[in-house]
């Protein structure tokens, strides 16, 4: 997440908080506005309709591994309905190539590709645009997105496995495995070439988690090659497992207090931390006995069991906030239904979620990463997508088929997802975006079998 989260002010029709200014807006007498009240309305209305540019149509091969960014406003550089760049020497080569990897995809893609599913055909090719010949899946090609978080990277390595693509989603974990910290930890994105963070953002517990949630979600894809493919990351499997239970503490039973995909540093543990290492938690119950660590195995679900009831008792309570001391809602909860946290519907989960998708909705019809989240009008596509694979894993078909509807309308000109839609309907940011392009993927996989 690239964003700067605020938290957010309390709106009403009378009186007003600006983000920026926390100063009160009054409307004057007859709900006529004053001269003072006019000019901060005028800065409210303003950071409620922000303006971000799209960086680029999408990314495109021009050769074999080499990639350039379509400018914006000339999707007709690209050969339409592919990730090539039109009228080159090698373009015809670089569709056939392109063709027999959506062809080498698992039946159930053929079938919906066949049948005409624009919308996972984009998100297909743009994961393969951001991953196919590179160490790893970058988050984006636009510069400060090309590099690799490890939740990006998890994502990304669930929607190969589920496709057909098994090596390729074992590639990714390996690099997570040779990145990670001697004590378990993931910083919160890495730089391709020297393997290390590109600045000093805190590390994050979630990638612990993830990284553990991604390689279950390849053995529950590849069951036949499960034992094959994660033997060799068992060493990633140890440091994340044995990271992920010494940051429960021996008091709240709760996670640490620690940076999530917000990427802020937090004074208390948010429903992103404590929902991420509960499924990590849970998938290395799974994933340790494959790997000859059945031993470790039997405390993570002793774990498991009591930090579902913690999660469960503390932030249920309460609705699911993103924070125990605030009820403002989060996307994160969607980490608690399936696909991420594992199998079944809870009732109340689900009732938090159709909550907080109502609660952090945003003008464009997409949602915000959650209330707290600056007021600026602005749709962000990985959660919406979140909400996407949740709802179509919890049966919800109408409302993952809406929102991925939503999704494939709100594509660039050239296909690509981006990062964000303006208030008005407009793509924006940074375009593809390897996250939600994974789950568009996971949602599709998940309704086709339903």
């Amino acid at each position: 997440m690239t964003g700067t989260p605020v938290r957010r002010a309390a709106y009403s029709s009378v009186v007003a908080l600006t983000p920026l200014s926390r100063r009160k807006v009054v409307l004057g007498t007859g709900g006529v506005l004053t001269y003072g009240a006019l000019a901060w309305w005028s800065v409210e209305y303003r950071i409620r309709r922000a303006e971000v540019p799209l960086y680029s149509e999408t990314v495109a091969f021009s050769a074999p591994g080499v990639r350039q960014l379509v400018p914006t406003g000339h999707p007709d550089a690209v050969v339409p309905g592919t990730r090539v760049l039109a009228a080159r020497p090698l373009s015809t080569m670089l569709v056939e190539d392109e063709q027999a990897w959506l062809e080498g995809c698992a039946p159930w893609v053929r079938t919906a590709l066949d049948g005409g599913d624009d919308v996972l055909r984009s998100a297909l090719l743009d994961l393969r645009a951001l991953s196919v010949g590179l160490p790893v899946c970058v988050a984006g090609w636009s510069e400060k997105w090309r590099y690799a978080w490890p939740r990006d990277v998890s994502f990304v390595a669930t929607a190969l496995a589920r496709t057909g693509h098994p090596e390729h989603a074992a590639e990714q974990l390996r690099f997570l495995q040779e990145v990670q910290r001697h004590d378990g930890w993931f910083e919160a994105r890495y730089d391709l070439r020297t393997r290390r963070t590109p600045d000093d953002r805190a590390a994050q517990l979630d990638g612990s988690a993830w990284s553990v949630w991604g390689a279950h979600q390849l053995a529950l894809a590849a069951p036949d090659r499960a034992v094959e493919l994660l033997t060799p990351l068992r060493p990633m499997f140890l440091l994340s497992t044995q990271r992920l239970l010494a940051s429960l503490d021996a008091d709240t039973l709760l996670p640490m207090a620690s940076s999530d995909y917000w990427e802020l540093v937090e004074r208390s543990v948010t429903l992103g931390t404590a929902a991420s290492v509960l499924a990590g938690l849970r998938s290395a119950t799974e994933v340790l006995p494959l790997v000859g660590e059945s031993a470790l195995a039997e405390r993570t679900r002793a774990a498991t069991t009591s930090l579902a009831g913690q999660v469960h008792g503390q932030f249920g309570a309460r609705g699911y906030p993103r924070m125990l001391d605030d009820p403002a809602a989060d996307a994160a909860v969607t980490f608690l239904a399936a696909p991420i946290g594992g199998a079944g519907v809870d009732d109340a989960v689900l009732a938090a979620m159709g909550h907080a998708q109502s609660a952090m909705a945003r003008p464009a019809g997409g949602v915000a990463p959650g209330v707290q989240w600056k007021d600026d009008g602005i749709s962000w596509t990985p959660e919406t997508a979140l909400f996407a694979a949740a709802w179509a894993a919890s049966g919800e078909r109408d409302r993952a088929e809406a929102l991925l509807g939503w999704l494939g309308e709100h594509r660039t000109d050239a296909g690509s997802f981006p990062e964000k839609v303006l208030f008005d309907g407009r793509p924006a940011a940074v375009a593809p975006l390897a996250w939600t392009a994974a789950l568009v993927v996971i949602a599709r996989h998940e309704l086709v079998h339903a």
